[in-house]
C-alpha cells in the first residue's frame, strides 16, 4: 500500500506519463480509484487529474466536494482542450440520483455544436446514463436541443424517443 497522497500521486503519474504500453494507463487509473485511496480523492488531485484527463476520478471527487470541484469542472466545459471539455460532460456518468443537472446542462450545452466525434458521444453517454434516473428529463432535454446524430442516438438509445 502507498502509504501518502503524494506517493500515490507520484506512482500513478509515472505509470500514466511514462507509458510504454496503454496498459500502463490503465493500471494509473484503476491504481488512482482503488477502494484502498478512497481517502486520498480530495480537491487537491485535480490537478494531476486534469494532466492525466481522467473523468473517471473527477467525478467522485466532484460528488464528495462539489462546491470546491465544480467551479473547475465548470471552466474545463469551455476550455480550450477538447478532453477537459469531455471531461467536464462526463464526469458524472456515476453519479445517478446526485447529478448536479445544472452542471450537466451546461457542460452539454458548452459543446453542442462542436463536430468532433469524442464530444459527441460523451454527450450522447452522459445522457444516456442519466436517462437511468430521469429518463423524462433526458428526453425532454433532446427534444429541446439540437443534438448531432450520434448524441441524439447515444442519448435516446435504451429509453426511445
Amino acid at each position: 500500500m502507498l502509504d501518502s497522497p503524494s506517493a500515490l500521486e507520484a506512482t500513478v503519474s509515472r505509470l500514466f506519463l511514462e507509458e510504454s504500453h496503454r496498459e500502463e494507463r490503465y493500471a494509473a487509473n484503476q491504481l488512482a480509484e482503488h477502494r484502498l485511496y478512497h481517502t486520498y480523492q480530495t480537491p487537491d488531485r485535480i490537478p494531476s487529474y486534469r494532466r492525466l484527463i481522467a473523468g473517471n476520478l473527477v467525478g467522485p471527487v466532484l460528488a464528495s466536494y462539489p462546491c470546491e470541484v465544480r467551479p473547475t469542472v465548470v471552466g474545463w466545459a469551455t476550455d480550450a482542450d477538447l478532453w477537459l471539455r469531455r471531461t467536464a460532460i462526463i464526469a458524472q456518468l456515476g453519479a445517478k440520483e446526485q447529478t448536479d443537472r445544472a452542471l450537466l446542462t451546461y457542460a452539454i450545452e458548452a459543446n453542442i455544436g462542436d463536430t468532433d466525434f469524442f464530444i459527441r458521444k460523451a454527450i450522447g453517454w452522459a445522457l444516456r446514463q442519466y436517462a437511468r434516473v430521469d429518463p423524462d428529463w433526458v428526453r425532454a432535454f433532446v427534444a429541446d436541443h439540437e443534438l448531432s446524430g450520434l448524441s441524439r442516438r447515444e442519448a435516446l438509445k435504451r429509453i426511445g424517443s
